[in-house]
């Protein structure tokens, strides 16, 4: 292979040094340019150049690995063109690159943001694009031309290992936050990557599961989102996932990237493949999928004989190379940007501490529990992670950050005192338990796996007599971790024995004493809380904040901060009350290794295939249509202050609806407030249309005791309509539509009778099951 490249590039060489000038990427046409290119630069093209630290066909193919160290991939340079390499990279709470150098003093540290589920959390779309700006500061001063984010899956089941990275059980609200997340982003000159593409719902053997759904289910659920985000941000790419859809590998399906995206959406960017994704390289060429990454030297030889043998016409493969040179001209390394190599990393830490307190979610605040008296001074610190803070996910979703601040130490910067001997106890068991947790190094990709924090310390009763005598309150921590390849268990949705017998013990002892007891959740999922969220006084789901969290944490407990995070997904009283459990796995294998562990001679249910019997009711539509009852409704999040709502009306112009509600803060403390606007439809039983949906939303500005706001949410007739399947067309029922504004899905204070007029759009008859799915009706 390298040998082949040598004469390549020595070819062309000559011919340019005794020919005409070649055309120059820039001076002249596109087209131009690729008609000078030959046949083995165009497969070059559109091949990365590798990734390090892989083995096998993986060999790096081309010599820029090492442009930004840390990068996920890279493209194939042709100098004689005026084709630079450019750079893509992880991730979607920032820029993830090697920190360390080698040969090199400096530092290269990037900022650790919160994660996607507590960015969604916070419904504020004005914020998130701040956010993604720091963001996309980093990725250009640091040499990037592309990040490989946002990732807008839905959160279909609590298990799933990836949903820190992922917004909601919504599409709508996905693709809101996701469409805010890239305009940050790419108003710094770099671009993004909306991912996975599509129905990337499960961990477990993500590289073959065939994900059997209904084409209802596709477009009002999985693919809603991600064209709200194509429609709304121009990502210049889009990510193509790893999973098969109805019998096809996303990576090469026509119907997927070719029809829906392009010809339906209007999607003018560049498709990359997750990396290592598909099998045929022809295939994933003529499908649409332009780019292959990392790499492999397989996919070359694939594309050349593919051309030559006449199963790829070349005028296809000339089409995505169009598309690559096309994103190539917008990047920085096109244009020669000088990156510093100096983001401000101070100031992107501000953003950090700021937007994490916002996504926030108060779940539970008995007599004004938090935020904490001035009198509050002396803090009981229990759990783990109270010393050992969670800044996010493991994975390419993780950031190689210069520090994690931990509860303890944003107490203390504070102001609060904690107990030494109890910090000493804590910190020289975290020492001993993290000691016999190490990463399975026979495993592959070992250090992008998730490793199993410390079993709980259970205090004495001599312990808890001190700190009952010392501490103003209790504060306990509870902490998950999670991450790519490896889905969750059970037992991690489920608090452990040693929890429970903490959150039990250190409630009863501070409330014999008459003194409070406040539970902070550092997760990047869904817990189970039915069963003892009575023990404590106030719950504040923190989720996974960035490395500024425990600082975000303490802003919050202290009152500086209202909490106005909102739930972006239902808390089921049970896992198996969640509509998929029954077609999810519930193993946690990772799926490097699941297929060794089963009968290959035939498929294995939740592993190599997964039926979405549930179809369209995910989440709260499948809760609020079937009476389910639920710990904490899709949503739902309490303030340190009181809002009112008054005023409603709603008018209609054209097809566009506009819903007005004046929001009134009638507490004691300055918040903001998140207005929702569901919709529920006429003919629900016959269509078998859930019970309500989420239409629109708007977050106020901060409100001070007192003020007043006016809420304004708009949307489109076309926006009611659900996906008729026997006539391949979105189609809106004409009749008495109730527009339903609340606080939570559960939560509504104002109904508005409208009347809407029928609407049928027609689409293609496309991504149809090849199995029978059994969906659930109404």
């Amino acid at each position: 292979m390298k040998k082949q490249l040598f004469y390549l590039l020595l070819a062309a060489g000559v011919l340019s040094a005794c020919g005409p000038a070649a055309p120059q990427l820039g001076k002249d046409s596109v087209e131009d340019v690729i008609g000078a290119m030959t046949l083995e630069e165009k497969a070059h093209l559109v091949i990365g150049t590798g990734m390090v630290g892989t083995s096998g066909d993986s060999t790096v193919i081309g010599t820029t690995k090492k442009l930004v160290p840390g990068a996920a991939g890279t493209t194939y340079p042709i100098p004689r063109l005026g084709i630079p390499a450019i750079v893509l990279a992880d991730g979607p709470a920032g820029l993830r690159i090697d920190p360390i150098r080698e040969g090199d003093s400096a530092t290269y540290y990037c900022t650790h943001f919160p994660i996607g589920t507590l960015l969604a959390s916070t419904w504020n779309q004005d914020l998130v694009e701040e956010v993604g700006k720091s963001i996309g500061n980093e990725v250009l001063e640091y040499g990037a031309d592309v990040l490989l984010a946002p990732a807008l899956n839905i959160h279909r089941n609590p298990l799933c290992g990836r949903n820190f990275e992922y917004y909601s059980e919504d599409p709508l609200v996905s693709g809101k936050i996701a469409a805010a997340y890239v305009r940050g982003i790419q108003s710094n000159g770099v671009g993004t990557s909306i991912k996975h593409f599509a129905v990337n719902n499960q961990e477990t053997n993500r590289n073959a599961n065939d994900a059997r759904i209904t084409p209802r289910a596709l477009r009002e659920i999985y693919l809603k989102g991600f064209e709200i985000a194509v429609k709304e941000s121009a990502p210049w790419t889009v990510m193509s996932s790893y999973n098969h859809i109805n019998g096809t590998y996303a990576s090469e399906n026509t119907d997927l990237l070719s029809t829906l995206l392009r010809d339906e959406w209007n999607f003018e960017g560049m498709v990359v493949t997750d990396w290592f994704g598909g099998k045929d390289a022809v295939a994933q060429m003529i499908a649409g999928n332009d780019m292959l990454q990392p790499g492999r030297a397989n996919q070359y030889d694939m594309i050349i004989e593919g051309v030559k043998s006449g199963k790829l016409d070349e005028s296809i493969l000339n089409r995505n190379v169009k598309r690559v040179l096309e994103l190539i001209l917008q990047t920085p390394h096109f244009k020669e940007y000088k990156y510093s190599n100096k983001p401000d990393l101070k100031a992107h830490a501000a953003v950090t501490r700021q937007s994490a307190t916002e996504g926030m979610v108060l779940l539970k605040n008995n007599n004004e529990t938090l935020p904490f008296e001035r009198k509050v001074r002396n803090i009981a610190l229990f759990g783990c992670t109270s010393y050992d803070f969670i800044a996010g996910g493991t994975g390419s979703g993780n950031v190689n950050r210069a520090y994690t601040v931990s509860l303890l130490d944003g107490l203390k910067n504070a102001g609060y005192q904690i107990d030494e001997a109890l910090k000493a106890d804590y910190e020289q068991y975290i020492e001993a338990e993290n000691k016999k947790n190490t990463p399975d190094s026979s495993q592959p990709f070992s250090r992008f796996m998730p490793v199993p924090r410390p079993t709980e310390l259970i205090p004495t009763t001599k312990v808890l007599s001190e700190q009952v005598a010392k501490a103003d309150v209790a504060l306990v921590t509870l902490g998950r971790t999670s991450g790519e390849f490896v889905d969750r268990n059970v037992s991690d949705f489920e608090l452990s024995e040693e929890e429970l017998q903490l959150l039990k013990s250190v409630s009863q002892a501070f409330h014999a004493a008459g003194k409070k007891v406040v539970v902070v959740l550092n997760i990047g999922g869904v817990i189970e809380t039915a069963s003892w969220k009575k023990l404590p006084d106030a719950i504040l789901l923190a989720w996974q904040a960035g490395q500024e969290g425990g600082n975000s944490v303490t802003d919050v407990l202290s009152g500086k901060v209202s909490p106005s995070g909102k739930l972006t997904m239902t808390f089921p009283n049970k896992l198996m009350d969640v509509a998929s459990s029954t077609n999810f796995p519930m193993d946690a294998r990772a799926n490097t290794d699941v297929r060794n562990k089963e009968d290959k001679s035939s498929s294995v249910k939740n592993v190599d295939y997964t039926d979405y019997e549930e179809d369209i009711f995910v989440g709260y539509r499948y809760f609020d249509s079937f009476g389910k009852q639920v710990s904490y409704p899709f949503g739902y999040g309490l303030s340190y202050t009181t809002f009112e709502y008054v005023n409603p009306s709603v008018k209609v112009d054209n097809g566009i609806y506009t819903v007005s509600i004046d929001v009134k803060n009638v507490g004691k403390f300055a918040g903001k407030e998140v207005v929702q606007l569901y919709v529920s439809a006429p003919n629900r039983f016959q269509m078998n249309k859930p019970e309500k949906e989420l239409k629109a939303f708007t977050k106020t500005k901060e409100l001070r005791p007192g003020e007043t706001v006016t809420a304004t949410l708009k949307l489109n007739t076309t926006d009611l309509a659900f996906y008729d399947e026997a006539s391949s067309s979105w189609v809106v029922d004409a009749g008495n539509y109730k527009f339903l504004i609340g606080t939570s899905s559960k939560d509504i204070k104002a109904v508005l009778d409208v009347d809407v007029v029928s609407v049928v759009e027609k689409t293609n008859d496309i991504l149809k099951p090849q199995e029978t799915v059994n969906t659930i009706k109404r």
